[in-house]
């Protein structure tokens, strides 16, 4: 039963490159098939419950300006508020969403309230999936919004803080995998310090180390089968985050024997805010081996903070797309949009508008990364730039057969000085564009 919150808005279909049709997808057709297989497999969209049904429109400066029916502290609300977020999922024929525990369900007055909240709210999530065949990409626990986590969860100088934590996200993981989720995410949203003046960071990382073993273990003893996530993020609101970037975190999961267990969700506007671009997080964590999903929105170039913005530019996602392409691909991962409206934007139609516009950018992106994939537009210059490392002795030097003084030898006996060759920057940059 429709709730009649979006109005007479129909199913987004696709209408094709020539359409003006605002509610249409100019270059998104699931069905199409790109390098062997459907887009909708490729790019696996998910939206998230919490910017688009929880955040109020409020800024650092500014209160409220989205009103919601059921922006109320009450299961009636949430209820509401699933059957609302359905209905938005099945108008843009999505195959997944994500929430956090506090996303769907009102805080207890203990956590055993909280908990049983959380279960009778997975009733309905579970029907609603049932009846419309919409998949949980992720769960997650919100462990940063309560002022009991002012002074992180997992990296509190409180044990009993660290405790209610690690309850709350088996609480959360026990009905991720009752919903079928295909991952559970770790977003440590105040997991670093703010003064280094009344902080160990040596017992912080230690409880942080401790922590994710922990959620780990449970993980197998449990029989959960999708895949523990990290998400980086290196600042806001903590001053320095642990979780700063793919490497500094797979520098920790190394460090605590969970490189092979963790992979990480990687999300544009954190990249940025870490001084990075989203592709070199990417390709970062494809190296490591250790990517595993994303979050595709983007910062406002001119904040210093995270705007979260819905993806508009087909060059930046088209790069991304080409290093995940590179990587194999997404299995349990896949794009969530992790972004949420302007604060001016107020109608319900905003909101439709704004995924569509964000879907068809990501398929127009992936389809341009493919076709660069698929006529190794740079993989090919790319590979002669190396090619000097196949040949017998380079192999042998990688391969640790050769000493210092071996390799000094050999070099001391050429007749002519090795030269630099071209890197082709602006040439490569060129045939990008040829592809967006």
């Amino acid at each position: 039963m429709s709730t009649g919150f979006f109005g007479d808005i129909g199913r987004i279909q696709f209408e094709g490159p020539n359409s003006t049709n605002p509610f249409a997808y100019r270059f998104y057709d699931p069905d199409e098939k790109v390098l062997g297989k459907r887009l909708e497999d490729h790019l696996r969209f998910a939206v998230c419950y919490w910017h688009s049904f929880i955040w109020p429109g409020t800024d650092p400066f500014g209160g409220q300006t989205f009103e919601r029916p059921w922006f109320a502290d009450t299961m009636e609300a949430a209820k509401l508020k699933a059957n609302v977020a359905f209905e938005l999922f099945s108008l843009l024929g999505v195959p997944y969403y994500c929430f956090h525990d506090a996303d769907v369900r009102p805080e207890g007055a203990t956590l055993t309230e909280s908990i049983i909240r959380l279960h009778d709210i997975a009733d309905t999530l579970e029907a609603k999936m049932h009846d419309t065949g919409i998949k949980l990409l992720w769960g997650t626990a919100n462990l940063f919004s309560n002022r009991r986590y002012m002074a992180g969860a997992a990296t509190n100088p409180d044990p009993e803080i660290f405790a209610y934590a690690a309850a709350t996200v088996k609480a959360c993981m026990d009905v991720t995998q009752r919903l079928g989720g295909e991952n559970y995410v770790l977003w440590g949203g105040r997991e670093g310090y703010e003064t280094l003046l009344n902080t160990d960071m040596a017992q912080e990382l230690d409880q942080l180390g401790r922590f994710l073993n922990l959620i780990v273990d449970y993980k197998h003893r449990s029989g959960f089968k999708g895949t523990i996530l990290i998400e980086p993020k290196p600042q806001e609101p903590t001053k320095h985050q642990y979780d700063f970037d793919a490497a500094t975190v797979y520098g920790f999961l190394k460090r605590y024997g969970l490189d092979k267990e963790v992979k990480l969700n990687l999300e544009q506007g954190h990249a940025i805010l870490a001084g990075h671009s989203f592709e070199h997080e990417l390709a970062t964590a494809a190296a490591l081996g250790i990517f595993g999903s994303i979050d595709m929105n983007r910062n406002d170039y001119q904040s210093g903070w995270d705007t979260d913005q819905f993806p508009n530019n087909p060059t930046e996602v088209a790069l991304a797309y080409y290093e995940i392409l590179k990587a194999g691909g997404f299995t349990t991962g896949g794009t969530n949009f992790d972004a949420k409206l302007r604060r001016q934007s107020l109608d319900p139609e905003d909101l439709v508008l704004a995924h569509v516009g964000a879907i068809d950018v990501c398929a127009r992106g992936l389809k341009a990364a493919a076709k660069m994939v698929e006529d190794k537009a740079l993989s090919s210059l790319v590979g002669a730039r190396y090619a000097g490392w196949r040949g017998e002795e380079a192999q042998a030097i990688l391969a640790g057969k050769r000493t210092l003084e071996e390799i000094a030898a050999h070099v001391t006996a050429w007749a002519v000085e090795p030269q630099p060759r071209s890197g082709k920057q602006e040439y490569l940059e060129n045939i990008i564009s040829r592809y967006v």
